[in-house]
């Protein structure tokens, strides 16, 4: 154990970069990954990537700490922080990609002058082929399961060499895209949309600026219409959002409403909104954006958010889930408000003073990514994953540049393959003026790189062996994603077939199913 004295980068440790993180080419074979390997407080020396435990001595507060590390030219990159509190261990996971090889510094840094430990740091390197080999063994645990159909006749003997194919009707994993209200005009949009996505996103329609532009005028005709679209197409819906905690996203009028007035709007907007719509999403982004913002904490105290949770749980008290939505928990090692420790706080303050709120509660990362850190996204998702609710990726999008599609395959993947994320909406709603950051496709619904490669995923997610033949014992075996399948199975010496529907789903060991056929 090393004891470290002082103020900002309070301690430094040398090492090799190519070391530390996602490696150019094959140096040394890596450990397993380990997704659960992290824990608020204490240890476990076989997590992966960088991994700090620090212990603050001589102050009754919580402090943010941070590591950075100085590259081999001079640059400081952020590779994860944690909230260190007084008198006990916290454990920092993080990671990075290393560009170059050379000697590079580790910087452990505090928000005040405080004396800190740092023990047991283990940093873990592995190679891009490791790291997609970690993806694909995750993918095959989390998202798929062995399956054992039986073929039998009508005395219940095995047929061997039977004929049995499957088809996809759907798959149990959501992914979604964000929808703009020019959708109800343009059927070009409409099947290009339906035909890809299980939710939606309304982009902008049924935030309060929206659906409330000046005080007392509610108009719900454009979300109403947008609902009413995505229900035809059996496509779910978020809700997005009821309050947003930044300044300027608030309707104009609402600003500079004196205490009471706004305490009667925001009663109004909670119970409009949410009471239309409930039962008809399947989840509620209650307050938006409360790490970085406090609009509302600023004007009723600092339990709002606690109050806006539990009202809307009890506006929908069905089995919609309430987000707490973020930006940068994800994407910024180096903010400080959004680190996944920061976050897991903010959301333990919401779900204390009312615990019926934890049942539903849900963590809702949006993912606006610049130049993806892969390695500290994994890690961010397996600390925020101890909370044990579901973790959904809700806005995704990359920022443009050459690199953007690549980008986005690598994000999508590290999502999909992690178990703790069920489910991911990306952030590309169509609008003829160009997107918010990343569109899918051009003003006539061809695809770009980026929306190649969503097809692309789509296709390897939903992919299942379309047919084959029952062995000696009748059985006929397949990796199938979790889903709904629809299984035919026919036989020579048979003039009928037998179609079935087979859901497979979230479990342990493999399922045997058996179906008759009569002769």
């Amino acid at each position: 154990m090393r004891k470290v004295a002082g103020g900002l980068m309070v301690a430094e440790l040398a090492f090799w970069l190519p070391w530390i993180a996602l490696l150019q080419s094959c140096m040394v074979r890596a450990l397993p990954y380990d997704y659960s390997a992290s824990i608020e407080e204490g240890f476990d020396s076989k997590a992966k990537h960088l991994l700090i435990a620090a212990k603050i001595k001589g102050t009754n507060m919580a402090l943010i700490m941070s590591a950075v590390v100085k590259d081999s030219v001079g640059d400081f990159v952020h590779a994860g922080g944690v909230v260190a509190k007084c008198g006990c261990w916290s454990m920092l996971k993080g990671g990075l990609t290393a560009a170059s090889s050379g000697p590079a510094e580790i910087y452990f840094e505090s928000n005040a002058t405080v004396d800190l430990w740092v023990d047991s740091v283990s940093l873990n390197p592995f190679t891009r082929d490791e790291w997609a080999a970690h993806r694909a063994a995750s993918v095959s645990a989390a998202r798929k399961k062995t399956v054992r159909l039986q073929a039998t006749d009508s005395a219940g003997n095995p047929l061997a060499g039977a004929a049995v194919s499957l088809d996809a009707v759907r798959t149990n994993f959501p992914l979604g895209a964000a929808m703009s209200q020019h959708i109800l005009t343009n059927s070009a949009y409409q099947t290009w949309f339906a035909s890809r996505f299980a939710v939606a996103t309304f982009e902008n329609e049924m935030k309060w600026y929206s659906t409330e532009p000046a005080a007392g005028r509610e108009d719900y005709t454009v979300p109403d219409a947008m609902m009413a679209f995505a229900k035809s197409n059996g496509i779910a819906v978020r809700g997005h959002n009821v309050f947003w905690d930044q300044p300027s996203q608030q309707p104009p009028w609402v600003q500079s409403l004196p205490y009471p007035q706004l305490l009667a709007a925001a009663s109004r907007r909670i119970r409009s909104v949410v009471s239309r719509y409930a039962g008809q999403v399947i989840g509620w982004d209650v307050v938006n954006e409360n790490l970085h913002f406090n609009f509302y904490e600023g004007r009723f105290g600092w339990d709002a958010s606690t109050a806006f949770y539990a009202a809307a749980r009890l506006l929908d008290a069905g089995s919609a889930l309430m987000f707490m939505n973020e930006f940068n928990t994800l994407e910024q090692p180096g903010d400080m408000a959004a680190l996944p420790a920061r976050y897991l706080q903010r959301l333990r303050q919401i779900t204390a003073a009312y615990p019926e709120n934890g049942a539903g509660m849900a963590i809702g990362l949006e993912g606006h990514f610049t130049n993806p850190n892969i390695p500290y996204m994994r890690a961010a998702l397996d600390t925020l994953a101890q909370a044990g609710i579901p973790i959904w990726l809700t806005e995704v999008d990359v920022a443009a540049g050459p690199a953007q599609a690549q980008h986005l395959e690598e994000v999508l993947r590290e999502a999909y393959a992690h178990p703790a994320v069920q489910g991911i909406v990306l952030w590309g709603a169509w609008r003829p003026e160009g997107c918010y950051v990343m569109c899918l496709t051009d003003n006539n619904f061809n695809n770009l790189p980026q929306g190649d490669v969503v097809d692309r995923l789509i296709a390897e997610w939903r992919s299942t062996p379309r047919a084959g033949a029952t062995d000696a014992q009748g059985f006929f075996e397949a990796e199938l994603v979790h889903g709904e399948y629809k299984v035919s199975v026919s036989h020579p010496a048979l003039n009928n077939s037998v179609t079935r529907s087979v859901k497979v789903d979230l479990g342990s060991g493999s399922e045997h199913y058996f179906i008759d056929m009569q002769v």
